[in-house]
């Protein structure tokens, strides 16, 4: 689980871009795209095991260099974008770090037991008597 008191910021690398999309004149001259790289491997605010976890969860979106990219365009400011990959990191790295609760085999209680088998008879009755109305028809 990631703690508020950890702080992300300083092992951040920001690079800018120009970003497609609307905008007009304003996306053919600002560089507002925004692409966040975090080193999860070098990481001095992550233990060993939470880098393990984040390596294995995230798999898809880190590269053979163990670096996360992410990046956002959407918003027509270089500020806005930037507050905006920031949130969706924070939000990645918090499931990324989840434990995942362990499931305890349960068996069926003896009233779902019945209600299945009663459920199961009363569909099997519907099919018998469709069988039985369709040879009236058929004579």
């Amino acid at each position: 689980m990631l703690e508020e008191n950890r702080s992300f910021d300083n092992e951040f690398v920001f690079k800018s871009s120009r970003s497609g999309g609307k905008g007009g004149q304003n996306v053919n001259k600002v560089e507002t795209k925004i692409e966040l790289t975090y080193d999860v491997i070098n990481s001095d605010v992550l233990n060993e095991e939470e880098k393990k976890r984040v390596l294995v969860k995230l798999q898809n979106r880190i590269d053979k260099n163990g670096i996360l990219r992410m990046t956002s365009q959407t918003e027509r400011s270089q500020f806005m974008n930037k507050e905006k990959v920031i949130k969706k990191f924070y939000s990645l790295i918090g499931k990324a770090l989840e434990e995942e609760k362990i499931r305890t085999k349960t068996k069926p209680s003896k009233v779902s037991k019945e209600k299945r088998i009663q459920s199961k008879k009363k569909i099997s009755e519907k099919k018998v008597l469709r069988k039985i109305h369709s040879q009236d028809f058929s004579e």
